[in-house]
C-alpha cells in the first residue's frame, strides 16, 4: 500500500511562458488521501462494449467514502488506462458515475442504496480530453480509458502526487540542477533537502560550504566583513557549482545572499531557479498581484527566478508540501518549453556568461556585449 498526502494549493500560470507561479495558502494543511495499490503489468483488452462518460448528478442517495481502492494503471502512447476493483458483483453500468474534466477525475458507484467513491483524483498527472473518455465493466473491474492532451508526456501514475512528480520531473529535468532562492536560508535548506531526496539528486547548501570554508558562522562573517563580502564569496561558490549536474542547491537568504542581487545571477541561471517567497496574501489573486509587482520593479534579484512558490505562512512540517508544489510548478514550466533543459546545458557549455535566456553565439563578450570574433584585430 502506498500512502500519499496532498495540500490545498492554489496555482496560476503567468502569460509569460518562461515563468511559472504557485501559491500555497496559509491554511494549507496536509491530509490523507485514499490508499491505492498499483500493478506494473496490465493486459490490454479490445473495447467490445463501452459507454461515454456519465456526469455525477445531485442525488439524495446516502454517500459513503471509501478508504481503500485497488487499481491497475498503464500508460500508452496517447492514452492511459485505469482498472478499478468494483468490490461487489452484479453492478450494472447504470450504477457507475464518472465525472471527467481536463485535470480531474471522480468515479462513484451506486449500489445497495449507497453512493460510494471509488476514485477522487483532484489533480491528474497530465491533462486529458474529457469528451473522449470511455469506460466499460470487465468482470469485477471497471476499465476507464483516458485520452491524453499531450501524447509525449509519460504518466508515472494517474494522479499528481509526490511519488509521481519525483519520478516524472526527474525525467523531464534530464540532469539539470535546481537552485532554491528566497528570503529565508532555513526554508531554502529544508525544501531543498526534500527535493534532493525525492529526485535522487545531491543536496548542496551554500551556507554550510561557506561556514566550512571560513571557519565561522555567516552572522559573524557579516558582522566582521559586511554583507558584500559574504555575497561575493557565495557568488564564487555558485560559480564552482554551476557545472554540477543532478544537484539541488539551497542558497543564502537575506541581504547578504548573492541571489538577492540581480548582478549575481550569472551562474544561478545554470539550473532551474525556484523562489520560495513568503507572502502576506490571503488568496490566489492577491498572490498573483504581489508577484506581478515584484517582477515589474525588478529590484530584487529573486525576480529572475523561473518558478515562484508563494508561501502564505511557514511551518517546518510543511517542507514536503512546499517541495511538492515546487515540483508541480517546475513540471508546468518545462512542459511549456521542452527545450529548456537542453538550453540550460548549452548555457553551461558556453561558460555561463549571463546571457540567459537569449543565449548568444560562441565568442560573445558579456563585458562589451559584442562578438569577440567580429572585433578588429
Amino acid at each position: 500500500m502506498a500512502t500519499s498526502t496532498t495540500a490545498n494549493t492554489l496555482s496560476f500560470i503567468s502569460p509569460n511562458p518562461t515563468k511559472t507561479y504557485l501559491f500555497v495558502p496559509k491554511n494549507s494543511l496536509s491530509f490523507p488521501t485514499p490508499e491505492f495499490t498499483r500493478f506494473s503489468s496490465i493486459p490490454r483488452f479490445t473495447f467490445g462494449r463501452f459507454k461515454k462518460i456519465n456526469g455525477i448528478l445531485c442525488s439524495s442517495t446516502p454517500f459513503v467514502s471509501t478508504d481503500t481502492t485497488h487499481y491497475e494503471f498503464s500508460d500508452g502512447s496517447s492514452e492511459v488506462e485505469l482498472r478499478l476493483e468494483l468490490g461487489e458483483e452484479g453492478i450494472s453500468p447504470r450504477e457507475i458515475f464518472i465525472d471527467a474534466n481536463e485535470k480531474s477525475l471522480v468515479i462513484k458507484v451506486q449500489h445497495s442504496g449507497y453512493l460510494r467513491t471509488l476514485l477522487d483524483a483532484i489533480t491528474l498527472y497530465g491533462m486529458i480530453k474529457p469528451a473522449e473518455t470511455i469506460w466499460y465493466i470487465d468482470d469485477d473491474q471497471l476499465v476507464v480509458n483516458l485520452k491524453k492532451q499531450d501524447p509525449e508526456l509519460k504518466w508515472p501514475d494517474i494522479m499528481e502526487s509526490w511519488e509521481s512528480l519525483t519520478a516524472g520531473v526527474a525525467q523531464l529535468l534530464k540532469g539539470t540542477s535546481i537552485y532554491l532562492v528566497g528570503e529565508s536560508t532555513d526554508i531554502n535548506h529544508k525544501v531543498a533537502r526534500e527535493l534532493a531526496v525525492g529526485l535522487g539528486y545531491t543536496p548542496l547548501n551554500t551556507k554550510e560550504i561557506l561556514e566550512s570554508y571560513s571557519k565561522q558562522t555567516i552572522d559573524l562573517w557579516v558582522a566582521s566583513q559586511g554583507c558584500d563580502a559574504v555575497a561575493e564569496a557565495e557568488g564564487a561558490i555558485l560559480e564552482s557549482l554551476s557545472s554540477h549536474a543532478r544537484a539541488v542547491v539551497s542558497t543564502l537568504g537575506g541581504k547578504h545572499g548573492a541571489a538577492a542581487r540581480p548582478i549575481k545571477w550569472q551562474h544561478l541561471f545554470a539550473g532551474f531557479t525556484i523562489w520560495l517567497s513568503q507572502s502576506e496574501a490571503t488568496d490566489e489573486e492577491e498572490a498573483k498581484e504581489e508577484a506581478r509587482k515584484h517582477f515589474q520593479n525588478g529590484l530584487q534579484g529573486y525576480s529572475n527566478a523561473e518558478v515562484v512558490v508563494k508561501l502564505g505562512g511557514w511551518n517546518a512540517n510543511y517542507s514536503k508540501v512546499v517541495a511538492q508544489a515546487s515540483l508541480s510548478a517546475l513540471k508546468r514550466l518545462i512542459l511549456s518549453d521542452r527545450n529548456l533543459p537542453g538550453k540550460k546545458s548549452l548555457y553551461i557549455r558556453l561558460g555561463c556568461r549571463g546571457d540567459w535566456p537569449d543565449i548568444k553565439p560562441p565568442g560573445w563578450d558579456p563585458l562589451t556585449g559584442s562578438n569577440a570574433s567580429s572585433l578588429p584585430s
